[in-house]
């Protein structure tokens, strides 16, 4: 039995033909290797436990997503382009099944975001417009505990080198990282969503 996470009405109608033709997809399996219960999914879902009891294995047909091992967005996250990932756990090194999950819409213009070294934009501040792979190298800040994106969709990584736990944020101010599931995390590295992971 197939569960399918559609758009309403107004959100299909907003929507150009181009659009419609491009719509992200991903496609969830209660087990490994595409097997079980399936759901679809071509915008975000916060609670996937209504529409599957587990998920082990999915398959991204069109777009870019990034999921989560905990409802409402949180927890540790993953990006997902397009591909099969027939036991993503052992794959990417979870500890449990996904959640929750986000579709990153396509951008087309610029990137822009400013990190803080502090909480509540303290601190250091510096603009970004591309992929820091190391904020320590690059500007001498000892770690970006908060961030304010005015364009594109970003990944920050608590390592340098886009390394270790990642965090991914939309355009919109971030305080600090607690209320995301993330306290008391820094992060060293950011890297550009680009339409190529499409």
């Amino acid at each position: 039995m197939k569960a399918v996470h559609r758009l309403t009405a107004q959100q299909l109608t907003n929507m150009s033909a181009t659009d419609m033709n491009m719509m992200s997809r991903i496609v969830f399996y209660e087990d490994r290797n595409f097997q079980g219960r399936s759901y679809e999914c071509s915008s975000d879902c916060a609670d996937m436990s209504s529409y599957l009891s587990r998920c082990h294995s999915c398959r991204v047909e069109r777009g870019c997503f990034i999921v989560y091992d905990r409802t409402n967005f949180m927890g540790n996250q993953y990006l997902l382009r397009r591909g099969d990932y027939s036991d993503y756990m052992s794959m990417m090194g979870m500890s449990d099944c996904i959640r929750s999950c986000r579709m990153i819409p396509k951008h087309r213009g610029q990137f822009r975001m400013k990190i803080s070294e502090r909480e509540n934009f303290g601190g250091q501040v510096h603009e970004l417009m591309d992929d820091c792979e190391s904020i320590q190298e690059r500007y001498r800040m000892s770690a970006c505990m908060s961030c304010q994106v005015m364009d594109g969709h970003w990944l920050m990584y608590e390592q340098p080198n886009f390394r270790g736990r990642m965090l991914y944020v939309r355009p919109g101010e971030y305080r600090n990282f607690s209320h995301m599931g993330m306290s008391n995390t820094s992060f060293m590295s950011m890297k550009r969503i680009m339409d190529s992971c499409m």
